[in-house]
Order: structure tokens, then C-alpha cells, then sequence
């Protein structure tokens, strides 16, 4: 069958106001007809043209994890000397976005990006799900999480926490004559970092890019972002967006990597000495990488890295309570976030009631491409995904667990679905307990004592998000300080939200990203004494 191409060229309308040299080559974003036909507004995933210089680098292909033969688009390879030139370009332009506009010109700006994300709506849920895969309903969802980021940190760019804000403290100093008149004034104020570079994952394409170059931005910060290569399209139309929106040139740069160049430009990011700021989220191994890179020029780090949350039930739960929270917690996204539920720890006493109400949750699940109405859960983003999902149940099968359940998938689809799945009697020597499972797999032990489980719990090398059901006011408070995560769901499964602080303990991560402290990590506080 003859491939059919829709080729989508958009030129910026941006009044260019900053010193941006060097240009950004030109390309743009080739588009299948079948991914353009479900949008109303084409254009948002057309990377604008900077210059007439021709993109030289090639291509990449983006896939339907749900069809992955299924190509929806053509996205140009930038590598990294493309970097550099963004980079060079944020440097350009910071002095003007720095000193030159007021907190409430660049909240303004945040609130028309995040308005322009509520227009566009609809087809950046269907742009999300088509290169993700997840569910149109959570597509829809993280839209409106992704906008919360610029909403909240245009309104902390404005307050006395935020750049231009500080104190004033009294003076020590006495006047040099002898006199006890004090001498001088002690203030210290809050100022952007810098030029600041991100690198987003590929889970939650929109919400991870928000919630780094929003407080960026409020800060005073001019931002530099990359991608996923496997969801770049929902990063090059949230950048249309902010053109749009009126974000000057330089302000937010956007660098399209493939995988074959990705090292590269994390390499520029973190060893470029214009950047003074880096920001990731992903993989623990990943993350200590650019640590090391970004030492030797002794950059400011925010690093959300990888978890392997635990779920503890305890004998006092409500137990139809606890199935809801590890539904949501555990197949979200086909558990592919950095937050889901991995090791669940249920007590003896309420085990089999857990495990058998769980189960019939499970069995209900609408499996299914993410476009499809209707559907729960989606297909794991690669086959490699599905391989190393495969592996580990496997293995745990291998090491004594018992297969509880596991869903029967339609023949009808693709190759990337895995089976919603439970084991039971897992062993804690497993890989599936001991590293990040990242696919719907329920592994689960059982525990006798609060004391057993709290040693089990905190047996990790990582400690991003936890979770409990406990219907105990005091175990509910001594429970949560002991827990070694940084961050913790009581009776609950989903917690994040943009007005509280995301973070880890140990190895998932350093800084914090979201609340009031989000926008401190792209600040820098500098003391002045005044003699006057």
C-alpha cells in the first residue's frame, strides 16, 4: 500500500527582540497522515524554522507503541553541536529575560502558555497517547497536570520567594568613629541561576518538561530542553505553544535527539560552562552519569531518579480501599512511572482477601490501544520494555513465586501489550522485588509486624514514593517518618500535584521539583552589604 505523507511547515511569527546568534538550523517535523487527521490543529507539532540554513542530521522515526509498526512521524536528529548553539542562544538571551522583565510579565506569559494548553487540549492528549501509548483518559489527565506547573509557578514568580525577593537583616557593625550607631545594611537577595538545561523521560512527555521550565522560567532562568526520542512530538508542540504564547526567542530552546546522539547532547548539557543548571529525571544510572559530568564545572543539579516503591497493607486496613489506591498506584501508565507500586507487603491476616479482591480488579481491566475509548491500560512503550518485564517474571517464577493471576490478552493485539499480572509469594532475592519493575506486575509478600515490614521496606537502595493503607492514626504518623522515600501515600495511590514538593531520598535522587521549594532550585541567593 502506498505510504501517504503530509508535510507540515509552519514559519515563526515571533517578533525577535533578543540576541540570538547563532541561528538554529531549519527542519521540520514530517507528519503521517494518519496521526494529522485526528488533530484540529496540525501545526502544533511543526518545529519552527529559525534560519534558511537546511538540517543536515538526518532523521529518526517515531512510533505507536500500541501499532509499533506504525510510523506517525519523521522527527529531524539535532546532536550535540545543535545543543551548543541552544545553549549559546538561552546565554544570549538571559541577560534581557533575566533583568530586563518583571516577575509579572513572565507570569503573565506562563498563564497564556498554560491557556493555549487548554485550547489545544484535545490534540495534545491525542498526540501523547498516540506516541506513549497510554490512555487517552490519562493523556487528558496529564494535560491538565502539565498546565498546573505553569499556573502555580506564575504565581510563585510574583512572591518575595521568588527572583528580586530576599530579606533585610540588622546590622551587626558599628560606625568605625566609636560611635554605637550601626554601620551599613545586611541584605540578601534571590537571583536566577542561569541558563538551566533539562532532560525530560518519555512517561509523562508534557507534565516532566512543565514542571522543570516553569519554575525556570519564573525564575528568570532561560531553559534548554531535550526529550525523549521515543515522545518528542508532545515536546515540540508544548514549544509551538510557548512561541506562541509569546515566550521571546532563546528564552526556551528545544533539542530533538535521537538515541544515537542523546549521550552526546547530555554530554553538552553537563559539561558546557554557559550552563549553570542541570535537571533530569530517569534512571538512577543514568543520573549519577551526569552528576559526574556536571562536577568538573560544578554545575546546580535537581536529579529525579529511579524508585521501586513498596505498598504496605496492614491487619487495620480497609482492604476495598487499599485494592482502589494499588489499582491506581500499579497499572497507571501500564506501571511505567517512577512512582508505582512495586513490592507489596500484605499482612497475613488480610493476605488472601487482598490478593483474591485484587485479582477480580484486575480481571476487569479494559486492555487496549490508548485511542481507543474505553480503555484502562495501554501497551509497554518497547519491546525491550516488554522483554525485561517478561524476564523478571520469569525469574521470579524461577525463584519459587506464584503466578496468582495473569490476564489473557486478545490475539488482536500488538506485540508490546503485557498481561496485567499478580504474583504471590515472591521471593525478596528476586529481580522483580530488588530493582524498579516498570510494567503491571503486582509482586507481593506477606509480613507478620509493623517492625518486619519497616525493615523490608526500607531494605533499598532507593527511596522515591511509598505507600501504606492503615486505618491506625498513630502507625499512620510513626509509619510515615520512619519510611525512607521521599514521599509517602497514606490509604492513597496517586499523590503528585504541582502545589507539593517531588523528590527522593538515597539513590532516587537529589532536589526538589514542584510546591514552593520547586522554583529555589533554579535560584541562587546573593549576600550585599550595603554601606550607604
Amino acid at each position: 500500500m502506498k505510504r501517504n505523507w503530509n508535510h507540515i511547515i509552519l514559519m515563526s511569527s515571533a517578533t525577535v527582540s533578543f540576541n540570538l546568534l547563532p541561528k538554529a538550523r531549519s527542519f521540520s517535523v514530517v507528519a503521517r497522515n494518519s496521526l494529522v487527521s485526528l488533530l484540529t490543529e496540525p501545526s502544533l507539532i511543526q518545529q519552527e524554522p529559525h534560519s534558511s540554513v537546511e538540517h543536515d542530521g538526518g532523521v529518526f522515526l517515531v512510533f505507536d507503541p500500541a501499532f509499533p509498526d506504525s510510523v506517525l512521524a519523521e522527527v529531524p536528529v539535532q546532536n550535540d553541536q545543535d545543543a551548543r548553539n541552544a545553549i549559546e542562544r538561552c546565554h544570549n538571551a538571559l541577560p534581557s529575560w533575566r533583568d530586563d522583565t518583571t516577575a509579572m510579565y513572565r507570569a503573565s506569559l506562563l498563564t497564556k502558555w498554560s491557556t493555549l494548553m487548554q485550547e489545544n487540549a484535545k490534540d495534545l492528549a491525542t498526540i501523547m497517547t498516540l506516541e506513549s501509548g497510554k490512555p487517552l483518559a490519562e493523556s487528558r489527565g496529564e494535560v491538565q497536570y502539565a498546565r498546573s506547573f505553569l499556573d502555580y509557578f506564575a504565581a510563585e514568580a510574583v512572591r518575595a520567594t521568588g527572583a528580586g525577593g530576599g530579606f533585610m537583616v540588622p546590622t551587626p557593625f558599628q560606625q568605625s568613629n566609636g560611635a554605637t550607631s550601626p554601620k551599613g545594611h545586611i541584605m540578601a537577595v534571590q537571583q536566577a541561576v542561569g541558563v538551566s538545561a533539562m532532560i525530560a523521560p518519555w512517561n509523562f512527555p508534557l507534565a516532566m518538561i512543565t514542571r522543570k521550565v516553569g519554575p525556570a522560567l519564573a525564575a528568570g532562568c532561560t531553559a534548554v530542553a531535550k526529550p525523549s526520542e521515543l515522545t518528542p512530538l508532545s515536546a515540540v508542540a508544548l514549544k509551538n505553544l510557548a512561541d506562541r504564547a509569546g515566550i521571546p526567542p532563546g528564552v526556551f530552546e528545544l533539542i530533538t535527539a535521537s538515541r544515537d546522539t542523546t549521550a552526546a547532547v547530555g554530554t553538552e548539557f553537563c559539561t558546557n560552562p554557559l550552563v549553570k543548571k542541570i535537571s533530569f529525571t530517569g534512571s538512577t544510572r543514568v543520573g549519577k552519569l551526569l552528576m559526574r559530568q556536571a562536577s568538573d564545572t560544578v554545575k546546580r543539579v535537581s536529579m529525579e531518579l529511579g524508585g521501586n516503591a513498596v505498598f504496605v497493607v496492614f491487619e487495620d486496613a480497609d482492604v476495598d480501599q487499599a485494592v482502589d489506591a494499588a489499582m491506581a498506584s500499579k497499572f497507571r501508565n501500564a506501571g511505567q512511572t517512577c512512582v508505582c507500586a512495586d513490592r507489596f507487603l500484605v499482612h497475613n491476616s488480610v493476605h488472601d482477601e487482598f490478593t483474591t479482591k485484587l485479582s477480580a480488579n484486575v480481571r476487569m481491566l479494559r486492555v487496549g490501544p490508548g485511542i481507543q475509548a474505553g480503555t484502562q491500560m495501554g501497551p509497554l512503550i518497547s519491546a525491550g520494555a516488554k522483554i525485561s518485564v517478561s524476564e523478571k517474571v520469569s525469574a521470579a517464577l524461577d525463584d519459587g513465586a506464584i503466578l496468582f493471576e495473569q490476564m489473557t490478552l486478545s490475539d488482536r493485539l500488538g506485540p508490546q501489550f503485557f498481561p496485567p499480572t499478580i504474583l504471590t509469594n515472591v521471593s525478596p532475592k528476586s529481580d522483580i522485588w530488588k530493582t524498579e519493575t516498570f510494567g503491571p506486575v503486582v509482586a507481593i509478600r506477606s509480613f507478620e509486624t509493623e517492625e518486619e515490614a519497616l525493615e523490608i521496606a526500607n531494605n533499598c537502595s532507593v527511596g522515591l514514593a511509598s505507600y501504606f493503607c492503615t486505618n491506625d492514626l498513630s502507625r499512620a504518623f510513626r509509619f510515615s517518618h520512619k519510611l525512607e522515600a521521599g514521599m509517602v501515600g497514606v490509604n492513597e495511590g496517586i499523590m503528585s500535584t504541582a502545589v507539593a514538593p517531588f523528590g527522593g531520598l538515597k539513590e532516587s535522587g537529589v532536589g526538589t521539583e514542584g510546591s514552593h521549594l520547586g522554583i529555589k532550585e533554579y535560584l541562587e541567593t546573593k549576600y550585599i552589604f550595603m554601606n550607604a
